[in-house]
């Protein structure tokens, strides 16, 4: 499969989970999706590839959080480790912390 395909088809595979997750989280994660798919539409390969894997990991993650039946079946989303943090770049801090109190409100 080409590489626009494999990715549109991962882009509207995710939107089509958010369906299953509550209103307020399905609007924030539509809305944070779309832009990183659009912020990384022109990167390198290396970073496409890194791209791809991870979100690919969050749809199956998601996947199991929401079951057979597409609702939560339980806790939605996972903690990030301090290994994982640490290879956030500044911008991408930013922007989780933002996400954060984005989904406290």
């Amino acid at each position: 499969m080409q590489h626009g395909r494999k990715v549109k088809l991962l882009y509207k595979s995710i939107l089509r989970m958010h369906r299953g997750l509550p209103e307020a989280l399905q609007d924030l994660g539509n809305k944070y999706v779309k832009e990183e798919f659009k912020r990384h539409k022109n990167c390198s390969v290396v970073e496409s590839q890194l791209f791809i894997n991870e979100w690919a990991e969050y749809a199956l993650i998601l996947a199991e959080q929401l079951g057979l039946r597409g609702k939560p079946v339980g806790m939605i989303g996972a903690n990030l480790s301090e290994k994982q943090l640490q290879f956030f770049r500044d911008e991408q801090l930013s922007q989780l912390y933002e996400l954060l109190q984005e989904a406290k409100r």
